[in-house]
């Protein structure tokens, strides 16, 4: 109704001037008989408001149409009345969806291509990383060490590039299946033996009992990998130990990595889940590339996880990784 009455204001009030200026001329020269003229602005204003109205009530699914928003691309198809005005819009939201559409596919097919390359890039450079550890087996250390510290590195910042490309493909990525938690852990203190070495930290297993959860195997491997990177890195030089327990609360499987290290402070807490995001930690430490909890954020919400966060700047922090009440979950 709104939007009616703004389109018709002008003319609304172009009549009531008309109807204003026909008495002045009839006034002025002399016709000065108060009731007919009344009669003749009842008229005007009769035949106006039918006007109005008809084109109100014969558009209104119309200007209803242009009034709502769209709740999805495919309401461009709607269709509304049979006059010039609507078909005109009809076929000019059909032309525009038709171009959106096009230029979408063309972006999704360069994006396909580009997360193919780097696919592939990763792939080939583990290659040449997994030819320099072996010569560096041969080396006198230091130098063994030490390269194998930097190829390392490398391989973490790999695996952050593979799996932030999967992320945006991860619906075509993922498998549901039902994992031993214990099992991943192992997993993963294996992946992380010499890292673990490196830093003087050491991975203490608080296992209560052995639960299997509904998840994706890699994915979570993925995500305990990032929380014990973060767990170690910030714990070197501060703390020997880094606490991983599986245990059950109120019907949720829980997965914890809690540290001792440097803490994460009261300003950062609420952004540490954001993209590209380092804080005040990752400023000191230079290391962090502010992915690797957003990419296990992003793939715990699309798995139906939850990731809880309780830190003290000192102390060390807690990460819980929480799989929810499910009725396939068997502690064993």
């Amino acid at each position: 109704m709104k939007l009616f009455f703004k389109e018709h204001a002008l003319l609304i009030a172009v009549q009531i001037v008309q109807f204003f200026v026909v008495l002045a001329i009839y006034w002025l020269d002399g016709y000065q008989r108060l009731l007919p003229a009344l009669y003749g602005i009842f008229l005007g204003l009769f035949f106006l408001t039918a006007y109005l109205a008809y084109h109100y009530f014969s558009r209104r699914k119309f200007y209803k149409r242009l009034t709502n928003e769209l709740s999805s691309l495919d309401d461009s198809f709607q269709t509304t009345e049979n006059s010039p005005i609507s078909m005109a819009l009809d076929e000019l939201l059909k032309a525009q969806y038709k171009h959106y559409q096009t230029r979408i596919k063309a972006l999704e097919s360069r994006q396909d291509e580009h997360l193919k390359f780097m696919d592939q890039w990763v792939h080939q450079m583990k290659t040449p990383l997994s030819v320099i550890e072996l010569i560096a087996q041969n080396l006198d250390e230091p130098d063994s060490s030490s390269i194998r510290e930097e190829t390392d590195r490398m391989k973490t910042g790999l695996n952050t590039i593979l799996y932030m490309a999967r992320l945006r493909t991860i619906q075509q990525d993922f498998h549901i299946k039902p994992v031993h938690l214990s099992k991943i852990i192992h997993e993963v203190n294996g992946e992380y033996k010499r890292f673990y070495i490196r830093n003087g930290v050491y991975p203490n297993l608080q296992e209560k009992e052995d639960i299997i959860v509904e998840t994706d195997e890699k994915w979570l491997f993925f995500m305990l990998s990032q929380l014990i990177h973060n767990a170690v890195k910030y714990s070197r030089g501060k703390s020997s130990r880094v606490d991983i327990s599986v245990y059950e609360k109120d019907g949720e499987a829980v997965l914890e990595v809690k540290d001792f290290g440097a803490g994460i402070p009261e300003a950062d807490k609420r952004r540490v889940f954001e993209p590209f995001y380092t804080g005040e930690n990752g400023r000191k430490f230079r290391e962090s590339t502010g992915m690797g909890l957003y990419l296990t954020k992003e793939a715990a919400d699309y798995l139906g996880h939850r990731i809880e966060l309780e830190s003290t700047l000192g102390e060390g922090s807690i990460f819980r990784l929480i799989f929810g009440k499910t009725q396939n979950l068997t502690i064993l």
